[in-house]
């Protein structure tokens, strides 16, 4: 019959050792990469929702200009709609613009502990993102982008 010997301590130390390690590898978070999208977004639409509020009426106008241009009503309805629609479009692109600047400050807080985490935030207001722009060109540190007409976005 064999007898059961006491394991040295050094041995029992080191399976211990190996078996945290083991444990401790597996449970541990896959490399992530950082992503500065929301930080950029928000930045974005503070930066240049001043510029959304500036170039207003001239998106209004030019809005306006083609849909009038592609409605297929009468001559007299296109005239009547013309100083209203372009007071409301106005309106529209104002308070779009100041949308855009609060949507940035609120995205902006959530988007520093982002900055060390594999994640991004859905954007708080679409329009940005969809809608046709005055100016828009995609730079790799900050994309530019104003004088979005709000009313274009297909969704």
């Amino acid at each position: 019959m064999t007898t059961l010997r006491p394991r040295p301590a050094a041995q029992t130390l080191a399976l211990l050792a190996a078996t945290i390690a083991a444990v401790g590898v597996a449970l541990a978070p896959a490399p992530a990469e950082a992503s500065p999208a929301t930080m950029q977004r928000a930045l974005g639409n503070i930066l240049w929702s001043p510029l959304d509020l500036a170039l207003s009426p001239i998106v209004a106008f030019s809005t306006l200009n083609r849909n009038i241009r592609d409605i297929d009503d009468t001559t007299a309805v296109r005239v009547a709609y013309y100083v209203p629609g372009y007071l409301w479009l106005v309106g529209l692109q104002i308070g779009s613009a100041g949308i855009r600047g609060i949507t940035g400050a609120l995205e902006l807080l959530p988007a520093i502990p982002l900055l060390f985490m594999d994640a991004d935030l859905d954007p708080l207001f679409d329009p940005v993102e969809r809608g046709e722009a005055l100016v828009e060109f995609e730079n790799p540190l900050l994309n530019v982008k104003f004088g979005i007409n709000y009313q274009s976005p297909a969704f």
